[in-house]
């Protein structure tokens, strides 16, 4: 799609601000950077509906009761292209609204949303699969952030799927902020939502030397701090001082066995330190090189082995990564959203 000066581009998302996520992230440099090619981009978002908090994790809030006022806005801006990021209350009412007036989207797969419900709700995966395939085979193109998780989705019946990819901010994820930390070393890090869905315990259970932080908050944050006393939770922390923790840390550690790409292990390897993950969807299709990174169903051994990588390589390796690929991608796979 070729870019003109104020083509309009509506994103429709159910993760924003001040939500703190990979997802968030994403989205926000995907609008920068159109913005700086020209775009005009209106982000539809909960922040702008009445919400309520998830049941499940309360410190999120969802948009509810959006029909009709999520298409009257639709409507009257008239945007040139859709993307429906997410497929929460915002995405699936866009969906429906596209398929009644024969609108054009594109979408985007960003969690793995089928094994978060079975966790949270129990849910079986046969319903939500079809769920979520009713919500994105009427795109355009689903823009998926990696191979691995491609070929699941085409082996459940999606259609139209496109690799995407996500990229790291080095200029503020580098490694000259190593320092000291007031915790005994080495230090294991995981900067992340607080939640069952990440898989946290593995990591909390380990019986290792040295000190295990935990940067972020959530729902199971109490009674991981409760169970796990030994571990320091450090609550969020954002801006350089996020930026020094990740570069003070001596491992990253990345438990979840659910998310679609965890760019958090990119902005790791960027601060010069290296990630230990099970090699699940989303580590072996980021950092499936044993010269950053321990990919081992032992996370014990996972974790021995990144602390004999090169922080040299991990930075090495993260700049070959940047946001230019993800956003000529996304550029790329745009469509009018009006035919003729």
């Amino acid at each position: 799609m070729a870019v003109q000066s104020e083509r309009h581009l509506a994103v429709v998302t159910d993760a924003w601000e001040p939500q703190v996520n990979g997802v968030v992230r994403t989205w926000q440099e995907m609008v920068r950077r159109l913005k700086r090619r020209g775009w005009r981009v209106t982000v539809i978002h909960p922040g702008e509906f009445r919400c309520r908090p998830l049941p499940s994790d309360p410190e999120i809030a969802y948009a509810w009761n959006v029909w009709p006022e999520l298409p009257r806005r639709l409507s009257a801006l008239r945007p040139d292209a859709l993307h429906l990021v997410t497929e929460g209350p915002l995405g699936m009412t866009a969906r429906i609204w596209c398929g009644l007036h024969g609108y054009r989207f594109t979408s985007s797969y960003h969690t793995r949303f089928p094994e978060f419900i079975e966790e949270r709700m129990g849910i079986p995966l046969w319903g939500t699969y079809g769920l979520a395939r009713w919500f994105h085979n009427r795109a355009e193109r689903t823009l998926v952030p990696t191979e691995s998780l491609m070929r699941v989705l085409e082996a459940r019946g999606f259609r139209k799927c496109a690799p995407w990819t996500h990229g790291v901010d080095t200029a503020r994820f580098r490694p000259e902020l190593r320092g000291e930390l007031p915790f005994a070393r080495p230090v294991a890090l995981y900067v992340g939502r607080v939640s069952v869905e990440k898989n946290l315990e593995p990591f909390l259970g380990l019986k290792m030397a040295g000190t295990k932080l935990v940067v972020g908050d959530g729902p199971a944050r109490a009674e991981l701090e409760a169970r796990y006393p030994e571990a320091r939770f450090l609550g969020v922390r954002e801006g350089e001082e996020l930026a020094r923790l990740f570069a003070s840390a001596d491992v990253f550690v990345f438990p979840s066995r659910t998310d679609t790409f965890g760019l958090v292990l990119l902005e790791a390897l960027a601060s010069g330190t290296p990630v230990a993950c099970y090699p699940v969807t989303g580590p072996v299709d980021v950092v499936n090189d044993a010269s950053v990174a321990g990919l081992d169903e032992d996370l014990g051994r996972a974790v021995e082995h990144a602390l004999t990588c090169s922080r040299e390589r991990c930075r090495e390796f993260a700049e070959a990564r940047s946001w230019d690929a993800a956003e000529r991608i996304l550029e790329g796979a745009l469509v009018p959203m009006r035919r003729g």
